[in-house]
């Protein structure tokens, strides 16, 4: 990062600053963000003058910028180079899986960045035991106790906990712990598949058929799990993602399928124990996912498995004496990170890593600080990588598509109801500016004002 620091040095010294223009009150004042509240800081990054600022020192509901502080403070206790592992082992004559936490095990993104087809892991598994000459199993062990057994937060609205942003959180997770369902009609009725192909979720169709409209349906959670009930209209074809429950269970019911497929007898039943120190446990292959791929998926695309895998790994990983990443602990060292950071405990209130929660509270004050902070790492501009790239991908493919603003603004959005935000990093061509902008109570068109005070940031008319 020197490098980028001595560039803005010298931009800076080029090119003035625009003169002020009260362009941001300006689009705060209009007659249709009256209701919204605002709170602002932009910062200029070579020496933390401060730009802008507006109530920086108010707590507000962060939705997904929460995953900035996960985020960082993951860099910050895992480090640049930890990776995510699942373990293959024998104990006996019984294969075992070990999650390591990785959450985006089988993500269809991160497959095909390899190059993967879906079902790779499988095969791999397959052709690992065919090496050995393995050909009979008795059971398949499940050890995903890397975390523990509060899949769900208690905070998340019950009603959510069906839809793939709401997903339980394993130690083993699979394919962003959901299924994929799609109805089409076939023959005048209503037919359901759902991938991956699997017997561990059933499917109860009450979809009603229509000649006319669009589609609209979805899955219902029934009183007994993993059976769903996928109600609504259907003109031709919809489809929808829904959250498996008890995930770990999906990918070990997989297995067993395609270890059958391939002619590998597997004679025992599914098993979930806590194995991974077992003295006659023999490992055969280790599979690993940087943390990289994790934080892409968190920041740029605003997964929220990638981001509460990453609380619970913090915590699994800086345990002192107990076996399990849990919430509680790993967001209790989310807070101490934000304290060395300078930032004052009442300037945060922390209650889930990806911001799902309308219990958290944070001020610009910490999310300027948290990018600045990773502003200094040796691995900078990787992480600005991490964050979606104005106008060419992630939640911002979107927006600020025009020049200058095009690939040159880093952020993380965030949206829960009443709640609209957006901190990152502008690099402009007087050196970065970091910013934070939250909102709450605001309406449809917030999203706009905060992208115009986005623009009149980069542009340097405050």
């Amino acid at each position: 990062m020197k490098t980028v620091f001595l560039y803005c040095i010298i931009a800076s010294s080029v090119v003035p600053w625009p003169a002020r223009a009260n362009t941001i009150s300006q689009i705060i004042s209009r007659s249709n963000q009256r209701t919204a509240e605002f709170a602002i800081l932009a910062v200029r990054a070579e020496d933390g003058k401060v730009l802008y600022r507006r109530n920086a020192e108010k707590t507000m509901i962060p939705a997904s910028n929460m995953k900035l502080a996960t985020s960082a403070a993951a860099l910050h206790y895992l480090g640049p180079d930890y990776e995510f592992q699942t373990h293959v082992a024998l104990l006996g004559d019984s294969l075992v899986i070990i999650g390591g936490g990785d959450p985006v095990l089988g993500d269809s993104l991160i497959d095909q960045r390899y190059g993967r087809g879906q079902d790779w892991i499988f095969g791999d598994i397959i052709r690992i035991l065919a090496d050995r000459g393995i050909d009979r199993l008795e059971d398949i062990v499940i050890d995903s106790f890397f975390f523990d057994l509060n899949r769900v937060h208690p905070s998340w609205p019950a009603d959510q906990l069906n839809q793939a942003y709401a997903c339980e959180v394993s130690g083993l997770n699979y394919n962003r712990n959901c299924v994929r369902i799609t109805a089409t009609r076939q023959n005048g009725r209503a037919a359901l598949r759902i991938e991956p192909d699997n017997d561990y979720v059933t499917l109860i169709n009450q979809l009603r058929l229509i000649s006319s409209g669009n589609s609209a349906i979805g899955g219902y959670r029934t009183t007994t799990p993993n059976r769903l009930s996928v109600r609504g209209n259907l003109n031709q074809s919809a489809g929808f993602d829904a959250a498996v429950e008890q995930p770990a269970g999906l990918f070990a019911h997989l297995l067993v399928g395609h270890l059958r497929s391939a002619g590998i007898a597997v004679n025992g039943r599914i098993v979930k124990k806590y194995v991974r120190q077992e003295a006659d446990l023999k490992r055969l292959h280790t599979f690993s996912t940087p943390i990289w791929d994790v934080l892409d998926r968190c920041n740029k695309d605003s997964l929220n498995l990638a981001a509460e895998s990453l609380i619970k790994t913090i915590s699994a990983e800086h345990t002192q004496g107990r076996i399990n990443g849990e919430w509680p602990h790993g967001l209790m060292l989310v807070g101490r990170y934000l304290n060395l950071l300078g930032v004052d405990s009442e300037q945060f209130e922390l209650d889930d890593g990806s911001g799902l929660s309308r219990k958290n509270r944070l001020s610009c004050n910490v999310l300027v600080a948290v990018l600045e902070d990773m502003l200094q790492k040796p691995y900078a501009d990787r992480y600005l990588a991490a964050l979606a790239e104005a106008g060419n991908d992630g939640t911002l493919a979107r927006y600020f598509q025009q020049a200058p603003y095009r690939g040159h603004i880093y952020g993380k959005t965030g949206y829960i109801a009443g709640v609209r935000t957006f901190s990152g990093v502008c690099r402009t061509p007087r050196g970065d500016i970091v910013f934070s902008i939250l909102t709450q109570r605001g309406n449809a068109t917030t999203r706009q004002a905060i992208n115009d005070i986005a623009k009149a940031i980069f542009d340097g008319t405050f």
